[in-house]
């Protein structure tokens, strides 16, 4: 239920500009003040020029307001250039903060169905385009004003003038237009090509081991470059757009200038105006061809708008939907799942009607016990887990926890109640200190301790250059490092739920056992869900629950299950080796992922 309506968009210029509107207000004033002073200028200069041609005494004062002029026309474009790059670092501090936090507020499924690289991309480069329309925008004033400035100031000087620039202004409209509008269409498609390599590339990274073992290399990076020929045609094409645009300017704008002082000569000929008009009407001439220089602002505005383009449909994310209740207070963690039913997104507009991962799910979990949740790869376990903790919300049925529903809770009220840790861990932190205390809040350093104990993690980082204050980026850190490390950020934030996502796959049998151990001194004050794939994870857990094609299969405690020859086949790999060590025969070569 959404107690509040979605909020809009936060990428489009006006709504960033309301995030700081004093900077851009000053901004604008400074492009303004700069502006002024350049059309000020020509006038200035013509009226002393006059003076000095004259005979009379040296217009010192004259001579005296240009140089403020050049100096207030140099000032405010440099104010203007500090508060321009400023301000465009915070509103795009401001947009990945804001874009990031709806992704992550919102339901996996939805927030997932952008590809990871193409994420990253929007996320960094996207965001830093989007976030300078504004600054370009307030600063494009000063851009138009000058040309718009100058041809007033021709206007007032000689209408002739005036008439022998604007001859020539319907094709500098005419060719802005073209611009602006070539180069929208080509830098979207280049961000495009950007997103695809971007999204191969983490792909290649996520897999590095797969394909050094694999010997795809070559392969992996052919496949990631190809679409470079695309990104490079429309590198071409932006760069080509541009070209053309600098081409045309180059060869219109001179004859425009010319034209205005081969009229002014004319004029001055004829006695019409003054060498000092003349000057000052040289001068706004060529302030009025700059409205070439808008073409650089223009190109900017359209990578903005398609920049923004991209970040719509992650702003527009809607956030996990709750009735702000909370977990009950002292509760044992009394996990409950009603007829739950999770779909694979496959069907149009990516609603759940391709295959089901989970169906009619119908089980209850005692406060304080353990649950190993064991089954065949792609039997849901992952799933069921994700369900269990909120990081999915089911298609059909509900899940409770300790009475009330998960979907009734407020997220900033749940999740702190639940721990999770995972086969492959996230690190976030700068320190391995940091990362054990990252979570719903920061534990303290004696929790931190404990709980590396717990994982069995405290002596690996004994031996780190820093210990708990080695740099993450200088502690090479194995598989099952990483795994207890994970572990140990999970232990260091103890709610109700503990849900281990193959979180023990990567340890030793020892280390396991002690591992095993820590979660049994847990029993009676949390819950704790272990997708397992050992035999001895359901062997020493309260209750098995084995799914098969997503489906409850059966549930009971190991040792009941254990007399089905089809619950012992799951585990085969390790029943194998077991025999092996007994008969001394050397069984089949299988790893445990083959055996999931």
């Amino acid at each position: 239920m959404r107690l509040n309506p979605r909020p809009a968009t936060a990428s489009g210029t006006r709504r960033l500009a309301r995030r700081h509107p004093a900077a851009l207000l000053a901004l604008f004033l400074c492009s303004t003040g700069g502006a002024l002073a350049a059309l000020a200028l020509p006038a200035a200069l013509g009226h002393t020029v006059d003076g000095l041609i004259d005979g009379g005494p040296v217009p010192w004062s004259g001579l005296l307001l240009c140089a403020v002029l050049t100096l207030a026309e140099t000032g405010f474009d440099a104010g203007a250039a500090v508060l321009g790059t400023s301000t465009t670092a915070r509103l795009t501090a401001h947009l990945r903060t804001r874009t990031t936090a709806r992704v992550l507020a919102a339901e996996p499924r939805d927030a997932l169905a952008v590809p990871t690289g193409d994420l990253t991309a929007r996320l960094t480069a996207r965001t830093a385009d989007a976030a300078a329309a504004p600054v370009t925008a307030a600063g494009a004033v000063a851009g138009v004003l000058l040309p718009l400035g100058a041809v007033t100031g021709l206007l007032l000087i000689d209408p002739w003038t005036a008439a022998a620039f604007l001859l020539g202004a319907p094709l500098l409209v005419a060719l802005l237009h073209t611009f602006t509008r070539r180069t929208a269409d080509a830098g979207a498609d280049y961000q495009r090509a950007q997103s695809v390599i971007a999204h191969r590339l983490t792909e290649a990274l996520d897999g590095a081991d797969t394909i050094r073992a694999a010997r795809t290399g070559a392969r992996e990076y052919r496949r990631i470059l190809e679409p470079l020929g695309a990104l490079a045609d429309h590198g071409r094409r932006t760069w080509t757009v541009y070209g053309r645009a600098a081409g045309q300017s180059a060869l219109l704008l001179p004859l425009l200038m010319l034209l205005v002082l081969a009229v002014g000569g004319l004029r001055l000929h004829a006695g019409a105006i003054g060498v000092g008009d003349l000057v000052a009407a040289s001068r706004y001439a060529a302030l009025a061809v700059g409205i070439g220089a808008l073409t650089g602002a223009l190109g900017a505005l359209a990578r903005s708008r398609a920049a923004a383009r991209t970040l719509d449909p992650l702003l527009t994310l809607d956030p996990l939907p709750h009735e702000g209740l909370g977990p009950l207070p002292g509760g044992p963690g009394h996990l409950e799942f009603r007829d739950v039913g999770v779909a694979q997104d496959g069907g149009p507009d990516g609603k759940p009607d391709g295959k089901p991962l989970l169906t009619e799910v119908h089980l209850t979990v005692p406060g304080g016990t353990s649950l190993a949740v064991v089954g065949r790869s792609g039997s849901g376990k992952s799933v069921f887990a994700a369900v269990a903790g909120r990081l999915l919300d089911p298609d059909t049925g509900t899940v409770l926890l300790d009475g009330v529903p998960l979907t009734a809770m407020d997220p900033a009220l749940l999740r702190p109640e639940v721990a999770y840790a995972f086969a492959r861990p996230a690190l976030p932190g700068t320190t391995v200190e940091d990362t054990i205390a990252f979570g719903a809040w920061t534990a303290d350093p004696e929790a931190v301790r404990a709980a590396a104990r717990a994982a069995r993690a405290d002596g690996f980082i004994g031996l780190l250059p820093y210990g708990y204050a080695t740099p993450l980026t200088d502690a090479p850190l194995s598989g099952g490092e990483r795994q207890r490390l994970g572990l140990a950020r999970a232990f260091a934030h103890p709610g109700r739920l503990l849900i281990l996502d193959d979180a023990l796959s990567g340890l030793d049998t020892v280390t396991e056992h002690h591992v095993r151990r820590a979660l049994d001194e847990r029993a009676g004050r949390c819950t704790r869900v272990i997708v397992a794939h050992r035999l001895s994870s359901a062997a020493r857990a309260d209750r098995v629950l084995w799914l098969e094609d997503g489906r409850v299969r059966a549930t009971g405690p190991h040792e009941e299950l254990w007399a089905d020859p089809e619950y012992r086949a799951v585990f085969r790999t390790e029943v194998a080796e077991a025999e092996a060590g007994e008969t001394g025969a050397v069984p089949p070569a299988r790893t445990e992922v083959e055996a999931r």
